[in-house]
Formats: C-alpha cells, structure tokens, sequence
C-alpha cells in the first residue's frame, strides 16, 4: 500500500512537471485523473449540476494558470481547496446577481429542489464532511471575523441580510469578509485540510 501511494506520487508530479513545461497529453491526464474530485466537490458547494459542470472546467483553468505556484505539497489537497474557493466564489457572484436582479434573495426553482433530494449518498457525505471542516476550522478564527464568515458561508446570508442584522452598511460586510478570507489564506496551511 505505502509503495503504490508512493509510486502514484511520483506518477503524480511527473505529469505536474510535463504540464509545467507544455504537455498537452499530460493536462489531458492530469484532467481526466482529477475530474470527478473537482466536479464532487464543486457540486457539494453549488448543488446544481450544470454550475458544477462550468465551475469544473472553470478550476482545471484556474489550476493549470496557477500550477507554478504549487510546492508539491500535496496535489490533491491544493485542487480541492481552488476548486472549493472558486465554487464559493461562484455562489457568491449568483446570490449577488439575483439580489440585484430582484433586490431580495430567490427561492430555488422547483427542478433543483427535486435534484438536491436526489443527491447520492457521497455527495451528501462529502458536504457534511466539507461543512464540518470548515466548522472546526472557523473556530479558530478570530470572533471578529468567525460570525461573518459563518453568516455568509454556513448560514448562506447575504451581505444585506447580514449587514442589517448587524445594523451596519454593506460595504462593512464586504470588507470584513475580504479581510477574513486574508486572513484564511495567510493562517490555514495546505496540510490542515488533508
């Protein structure tokens, strides 16, 4: 078991290297051992197939324009973190977009209700699993930036919901979560999440 972890590995940063250096065969690989980690996890967050589906190819963009800043630290552990933040990132961007389109948060339609129900059991298990994380880890944060990160991330409010509740401008709750998720980058290493 310890020799074939191993050897996959060094299989592992082999074709990380021949796509750092312009294998269109090895991203293909690269692509097709990793597609189904990056689609579970995006769809764990986005619950919606065909979101899931763009935002995949959507990170396998991000992690090929961002693979000179990998350290081999764990491969599988680094996707699942751009393809989680880039998910969030796209929740975001769609719960913004309604709230402007009708000034106030959308019920989901009747088809993705239908389809979150229908989930497989490793979906459900690996946003439970997902959710609990990021649960533990929020406790390590400061209090200052632990509610709004666990209003906006756990309890999925919007900035004006969150904003009203704390009876402060929107523009405060957008700064306090680009300045939590600073501080989530700086303080939560790669092997926190392995």
């Amino acid at each position: 078991m310890e020799r074939s972890e191993r050897g996959e590995r060094v299989l592992e940063e082999e074709l990380i290297d021949k796509v750092r250096n312009g294998s269109d065969h090895a991203l293909r690989l690269l692509i097709e051992r990793y597609k189904d980690q990056v689609f579970r996890t995006v769809y764990a967050v986005l619950r919606n197939q065909k979101d899931a589906e763009d935002a995949s190819q959507e990170v396998f963009v991000k992690i090929y324009t961002s693979l000179s800043q990998y350290e081999n630290q764990g491969f599988k552990t680094w996707i699942t973190r751009i393809a989680v933040n880039h998910a969030i990132d796209c929740k975001r961007k769609a719960a913004r977009r309604n709230e402007e389109i009708t000034g106030s948060s959308v019920q989901p339609p009747k088809e993705d209700i239908l389809l979150e129900r229908l989930d497989s059991v490793e979906a459900k298990f690996e946003e439970k699993q997902l959710r609990l994380l990021v649960r533990r880890r929020i406790g390590e944060m400061p209090e200052n930036y632990r509610r709004v990160i666990h209003d906006y991330y756990i309890e999925e409010k919007s900035y004006k919901k969150i904003a009203e509740e704390q009876e402060v401008e929107v523009k405060t709750i957008e700064t306090k979560l680009y300045r939590a998720r600073l501080w989530m980058r700086k303080h939560w290493k790669e092997e926190d999440f392995q």
